[in-house]
């Protein structure tokens, strides 16, 4: 099985990141820098597997 990642999809993972981190940072309300990193790269993780879950399961 080939996942092929177009332009779309980038677009579709910086927002989904952007909306995941976005909540996060209303729920947990981080105080250091280190935990807004985390939570940055939680929503990243995140929104990269959303979309490749949709690729596969569109192929």
């Amino acid at each position: 099985m080939r996942i092929h990642l177009q332009s779309s999809h980038l677009v579709a993972i910086i927002a989904i990141a952007l909306i995941a981190a976005l909540l996060l940072a209303v729920k947990f309300r981080p105080a250091t820098w280190r935990g807004m990193l985390f939570e940055a790269v939680i929503a990243n993780v995140g929104a990269l597997l959303a979309v490749l879950a949709f690729e596969v399961l569109t192929a």
